[in-house]
């Protein structure tokens, strides 16, 4: 890093990190490259090794201590290694480490009423897989199988996975190999209000872009389509906001031809955008089908599909099994990121330092061009960066050399949108002021640093 280059200071923590014993860096990137799939995506042009982590905080083998500003990529909620849900797991695997759904268990049942209190309506019906990848592709085969019809509607720019299934799902070319993936997958056009052809400045943007919708079903499906996916904010996509509206009108045509709605909470579920408990009631409409993974198990594997009960019957039709799906270590977890969301008041702390956080932003785009856009909702944040406010031509580059200066200060974020100029800003959901002053100070150093070249 430049001399010249401030270092900010991360915020006092009463936390002595143990030390490493383990392989070597370098023995470890050896092993990784010999053994591990080359296809394993790694952030940063030399790769950071953590070791530990405690609350909002990483640590590398050396014992350098990070601010984790994307929460393991927008998965851990209530922070690294809580020590509530370590004594639930070390108490939990002394008890029973699997039991299948073949058997009763009390911990699967008591999570399942858990997490339907938290849905409004009738989406009441449980059914526990292991990733976001999973609980979206039995969400197309529940839509599918419960109106008869095959047709899925998606956005463009919009990630649901990388099983074969919903890669078709996925519309980013970055995210999809070239082979067969889903057969049925139609995307319709994304309502994006800073890169499309309908502005913020418009009230009637988000009706517009859904007619796209209703385009996609009269022309390119048989008028009778299975379901409708969207994320209420788009996260890999690059946080981009749908505008008001828009699911509204979407989620109308999708019903008038025969389909099920379905809301992908992976990212945007669980009081992450502070203002709602869920992305959709963010946007104002109510699906049929919720899928959401990541935050609901704090990095453990565990995601879910959650529905009404006369979807759920469906596939009562034939044997449906998953042999992880509710086990009982993972449903222990996510009993208890729930009773710690309510009790730490967290989606009262995202919507506190989201606000802090985008008062940050307001503050920075005035004083640097570089900054297009700034999205979200809480601590569901992007910062998308151009070469010209005007032309909006994207600053992919600039924005990997941020990227990479951020990890210098201790600042771990992510990148994303289809241009990888996209900030993705998301940590966990326990961060405080101190922490949020400290992303502020570090971005304000990484932009200016960029800003002067």
């Amino acid at each position: 890093m430049n001399q010249e280059t401030k270092i900010p200071e991360l915020p006092d923590y009463d936390h002595q990190p143990k030390p490493y014993t383990g392989p070597s860096y370098d023995e470890v990137m050896a092993l990784r490259k010999r053994y591990l799939t080359p296809s394993l995506l790694t952030f940063y042009k030399k790769p950071i090794m953590i070791v530990e982590g405690s609350m909002q905080y990483l640590y590398d083998e050396k014992g350098k201590r990070y601010l984790d500003g994307i929460g393991g990529i927008v998965t851990v909620s209530v922070g690294h290694s809580h020590p509530y849900i370590a004594e639930i797991v070390a108490e939990q695997f002394k008890t029973l480490v699997h039991n299948p759904s073949i058997y009763l268990n009390p911990i699967i049942a008591e999570y399942g009423e858990m997490l339907a209190q938290r849905l409004p309506g009738d989406l009441e019906v449980c059914y526990f897989v292991n990733s976001g990848s999973e609980a979206n592709d039995l969400a197309m085969l529940m839509a599918r199988i419960y109106t008869g019809n095959h047709d899925i509607i998606a956005l463009r720019n919009g990630y649901h996975g990388g099983s074969q299934s919903t890669m078709g799902l996925t519309a980013h070319s970055t995210w999809k190999y070239n082979i067969h993936q889903g057969s049925g997958v139609r995307h319709t056009i994304m309502p994006d209000c800073f890169r499309g052809p309908y502005g913020y400045d418009d009230p009637e943007a988000g009706i517009k872009y859904a007619t796209d919708v209703k385009s996609v079903i009269d022309h390119t499906t048989p008028g009778r389509v299975a379901g409708f996916f969207a994320e209420p904010i788009q996260g890999v996509g690059g946080t981009v906001v749908l505008p008001k509206g828009y699911l509204d009108k979407a989620y109308q045509y999708t019903r008038n031809a025969g389909g099920v709605c379905i809301a992908d909470e992976v990212q945007t579920g669980f009081g992450r955008l502070g203002t709602h408990y869920w992305g959709f009631e963010y946007q104002g409409v109510m699906p049929d089908i919720v899928t959401m993974a990541k935050s609901i198990g704090n990095g453990a594997p565990l995601a879910a599909v959650v529905t009404t009960p006369q979807i759920a019957a469906k596939l009562t039709e034939r044997i449906h099994f998953n042999t992880f799906g509710g086990n009982p270590v993972s449903c222990a977890i996510g009993k208890a990121v729930l009773e710690l969301i309510d009790k730490n008041r967290l989606q009262e702390n995202c919507l506190n330092m989201g606000n802090r956080l985008f008062n940050g932003y307001h503050r920075l785009m005035d004083k640097y061009e570089l900054i297009g856009d700034i999205r979200g909702s809480g601590l569901m944040t992007g910062v998308e960066f151009v070469k010209n406010r005007q032309t909006k031509e994207p600053a992919s580059q600039e924005c990997v050399e941020i990227f990479e200066t951020l990890k210098d200060l201790g600042l771990l974020v992510g990148k994303g949108g289809y241009n990888g100029n996209t900030l993705r800003i998301k940590p966990p959901m326990c961060i405080n002021e101190k922490d949020v002053d400290f992303m502020l100070e570090a971005l304000d150093i990484a932009i200016g640093k960029v800003s002067r070249q």
